[in-house]
């Protein structure tokens, strides 16, 4: 269980340059085995720095929310796929997903559709002009994932136990949000502990802030490890 907490745990490396990512990476030591790299890293030389920390036996969730026309999502994928990443995101739109799985075949890139962002309420779809509830867009998106061939899905803590329903026991259910026990949600509407979303069904867990912030980035990622080896593992595992 030791061993497979480290694996499931992906430390989100949002932070302004790689130097301070470096720090990071630094601090946690064998404690952190998994990061993500989104696009605030990205656009400070995230990407050479994704490839270096795949070299060094790390992995990778380059969390991209890859969206465009089939062609431009397939070239894109196929050449992520080269540079080593472990997990790549894309919004969780059919098309988009099957150019993507398409590209990804035989090159051992999990693909995973973002369903509905964690930042995202009820009000928030409406104003974006979405008829749906997020459950009820989270589980439509998360069948249509499964049905593409997508590796996995991206969705609330809350969400997890029902995604596990329509995605069955063998994808990934990755779920940002997460906050430990009385920690701040910060701009996230859909949070849950370490701890409930691993009971919850959850296979991997996003954690930025509680770590990138904490004054011992490695004490926050070891007590977040405690709290989910106490969980009953997800089926999946």
């Amino acid at each position: 269980m030791a061993e497979a907490a480290r694996d499931r745990l992906i430390i989100g490396l949002d932070v302004p340059t790689i130097a301070e990512a470096q720090g990071i990476v630094d601090a946690i030591g064998d404690d952190g085995q998994f990061y993500k790299i989104g696009y605030q890293l990205v656009f400070a030389g995230g990407l050479d720095f994704a490839r270096d920390l795949a070299a060094s036996g790390k992995k990778i969730f380059l969390d991209m929310k890859l969206l465009d026309i089939d062609n431009t999502v397939a070239k894109g994928v196929e050449n992520i796929a080269r540079m080593g990443m472990t997990m790549l995101t894309l919004h969780a739109y059919p098309k988009a997903m099957a150019a993507a799985v398409e590209a990804a075949k035989g090159s051992g890139l999990c693909l995973l559709g973002v369903t509905v962002l964690t930042s995202m309420d009820a009000d928030d779809l409406a104003a974006a002009g979405y008829a749906d509830d997020p459950r009820a867009l989270v589980l439509r998106r998360a069948a249509q994932a499964r049905d593409a061939g997508m590796g996995g899905i991206v969705c609330s803590a809350e969400e997890a136990a029902i995604v596990r329903e329509v995605v069955g026991p063998d994808l990934a259910v990755v779920t940002p949000g997460i906050r430990p026990a009385g920690a701040d949600k910060g701009d996230q509407k859909r949070v849950m502990t370490p701890f409930d979303a691993i009971s919850a069904g959850a296979s991997h867990l996003v954690v930025g802030r509680p770590i990138v912030k904490a004054d011992d980035p490695r004490a926050a990622t070891r007590a977040i490890l405690d709290d989910m080896r106490r969980a009953s593992w997800p089926s999946n595992d």
